[in-house]
């Protein structure tokens, strides 16, 4: 079985506009969602293997629009990229008309860090060198994620600082997974979905190349010491689930940096709480706040592409098919 078809997702939604849906890695996957946007596969050459990626762009093209990269989560080690499709990236393309690109990473079950960052990051580099094809501005590449894509997110930003080869205007780690030491939260945590037991086994698994003390804050964000000229963030997390306090310290250390940063945190003890609880007031009000945050952020946040290095030209990607729509 191909890489990217592995993994299998089933869950129902029914929930104001978000629509019932189910993705299966068997034979590729079955999607039903509202047609908001068309999807298309792109596969992208580099560090001598393809990179899967989904592009997901509205149905009617609009101008001046942002381009998102969206992390998905899973630990580091299972998922997949189609859960862009009910991420709150979906909310992006929906809402704002952004074209919201998906990485199919290399997870930890297959290759420790630093695959994952890595390919992160080189698709990153990808969107910045097609950003005029796929109809986004180049002035207001964003990247954004959930749980371990949130601390994809964090890592990819701090990485793309520090090469100075594509600027990024704006993060977005949602609930993200930053620390492989044990914090406050963390530590002795029940929540559902995701806990203690769950939170050991995945950071063992990403960093088994890498013993505690050569782990960087590519690998780790926590362990960034350099906070200047980050993207302004922002994040929601819940206060009973593992990653309370390290999405809470993130922000706190953006901010004394002197990085616009800000995070609303909501009482629950659900990781994801706006996926697993898409009905409940508190992901309603997320999602909102949310949403608000990224309007103000298409207004007033950019990060345009001069004077950056250049490393060489990316190789044009390779459509998979005739790059037409994964939906039928």
């Amino acid at each position: 079985m191909k890489r990217e078809n592995e993994g299998i997702l089933f869950l129902t939604r029914g929930a104001g506009d978000r629509p019932a849906w189910n993705i299966s890695g068997k034979g590729f996957c079955q999607v039903k969602l509202a047609n908001f946007c068309t999807v298309k596969k792109f596969k992208i050459k580099a560090g001598g293997h393809k990179i899967p990626v989904l592009v997901l762009r509205p149905l009617e093209p609009v101008k001046d629009v942002p381009g998102v990269m969206w992390i998905h989560g899973g630990g580091y080690m299972t998922g997949m990229k189609e859960m862009v499709l009910v991420s709150r990236a979906a909310d992006l393309v929906r809402r704002f008309g952004a074209v919201v690109v998906s990485p199919g990473y290399t997870r930890s079950v297959h290759k420790p860090y630093p695959a994952a960052v890595n390919d992160c990051y080189e698709v990153l580099r990808w969107m910045k060198s097609q950003s005029g094809e796929l109809g986004f501005r180049d002035d207001q590449i964003m990247v954004g994620g959930e749980s371990a894509g949130g601390g994809l997110c964090a890592a990819v930003c701090m990485m793309a600082r520090d090469r100075e080869e594509v600027r990024v205007a704006f993060q977005m780690p949602l609930y993200p997974m930053l620390d492989s030491n044990d914090t406050e939260s963390s530590r002795d945590n029940h929540g559902k979905v995701w806990d203690t037991k769950r939170n050991h086994f995945g950071w063992r698994l990403y960093l088994r190349d890498n013993p505690d003390g050569e782990v960087g804050p590519y690998a780790s964000p926590s362990r960034q010491t350099d906070y200047h000229g980050l993207p302004p963030c922002y994040t929601f997390v819940g206060n009973g689930e593992p990653f309370y306090s390290e999405t809470v310290l993130y922000v706190e250390k953006l901010k004394a940096a002197g990085v616009e940063a800000s995070v609303d945190v909501f009482p629950s003890d659900v990781h994801a709480f706006d996926v697993w609880m898409p009905g409940s007031e508190i992901a309603k009000q997320a999602v909102e706040s949310f949403c608000g945050k990224f309007a103000y952020a298409k207004e007033h946040y950019f990060a345009p592409q001069e004077n950056v290095r250049e490393r060489g030209h990316l190789n044009d990607p390779e459509r998979t098919g005739n790059g037409g729509s994964i939906l039928d």
